[in-house]
């Protein structure tokens, strides 16, 4: 790669939502020239339906960065504007697959940013399916775009610790600092020139498994009580805040009611009840057996109701005739 200056580079950025907004606003504050931002399209939200903007729209408009919105990446008159800006080099952050004419177009190529130590964790959702999996540590990936995604020569990376009973939430706000700062050292190593694109494949040791971070759909969200309740807390901790996993509670007339379930601890106190069975003294505690133990649930959310604790919820609600959980 030819060498060029960092604070010459012309920079167009590709991005959504909250974590890509954050990079984008180091890249600015590093004083590095963003000559345009590219998002998804505005899409209605809320009771109103209202249009609704992307966060990294939001900050763009907010520094003067014209802001290109396409409905399809491969429009001729959309790659003939992105030429127009003339760009040195692409960010992508959190954005969708971009064709071959996109990713190719600037002498020095497009980086993404990905949320897991790659190869590991290819996929959608890795923040999520990280802490699904019970791992114990993550991290963030830059790479060089290529036809197929997420396998490009990657750049640097950076390791992360995953916390006991980390959630999704609280991991994505360590991959927004940690991802942010090595954008910034990827984009300094590519304008001087001191980057070294190393294929993926030789991370790859003979007979050794890969996991994947497929999008994450509402089936999948569905909590399994006959599983042990380490998994059952880390699925738990994996979909939350979003998507949230639920599950959904029967009383003895066998009326189902959906339900929630954001935060909880493992109790290994001896049970014969049933996987499933909802246990709680409708004052202080809620607990639902799993496999091997109890699932005691700290903060949840019924159907129609905001996020609670246990002790708020049941303060106002009679579980009594609930029983199971399915």
């Amino acid at each position: 790669m030819q060498k060029q200056n960092p604070s010459y580079l012309r920079i167009i950025f590709f991005g959504t939502p909250e974590l890509a907004a954050h990079v984008l606003d180091a890249i600015i504050h590093k004083k590095i020239e963003v000559v345009a931002a590219v998002t998804a399209p505005d899409k209605p939200a809320g009771r109103g339906r209202k249009l609704k903007q992307s966060p990294v729209k939001k900050l763009a408009q907010q520094h003067n960065i014209p802001v290109l919105q396409p409905e399809n990446l491969k429009s001729p008159d959309f790659i003939e504007e992105l030429k127009s800006y003339k760009p040195d080099l692409q960010v992508v952050v959190a954005f969708r697959m971009l064709p071959e004419a996109v990713w190719s177009l600037p002498p020095l190529g497009s980086f993404n940013l990905h949320a897991s130590l790659l190869p590991d964790y290819r996929g959608a959702a890795p923040i999520n399916w990280v802490i699904i999996n019970g791992e114990k540590e993550t991290g963030v990936t830059t790479f060089m775009l290529d036809h197929k995604i997420d396998t490009g020569k990657m750049l640097f990376w950076q390791k992360i610790a995953v916390d006991e009973y980390e959630t999704a939430g609280s991991l994505h706000e360590k991959v927004k600092e940690k991802g942010a700062s090595l954008v910034l050292k990827t984009i300094e190593a590519i304008g001087s020139g001191n980057v070294n694109p190393m294929p993926q494949e030789k991370w790859l040791h003979e007979n050794s498994t890969l996991n994947k971070a497929p999008r994450i759909y509402k089936e999948d969200c569905r909590i399994k009580w006959d599983q042990p309740i380490e998994h059952i807390i880390n699925h738990i901790h994996g979909l939350s805040p979003l998507p949230g996993a639920f599950t959904e509670i029967s009383d003895k007339k066998a009326q189902q009611v959906m339900m929630k379930i954001f935060k909880a601890r493992p109790d290994y106190e001896s049970t014969r009840v049933m996987s499933g069975t909802i246990l709680t003294d409708n004052k202080h505690y809620l607990k639902i057996a799993g496999r091997d133990g109890l699932v005691s649930v700290y903060e949840l959310q019924m159907a129609g109701k905001k996020r609670m604790t246990v002790e708020e919820l049941l303060r106002g609600m009679d579980f009594s005739p609930f029983t199971q959980a399915r």
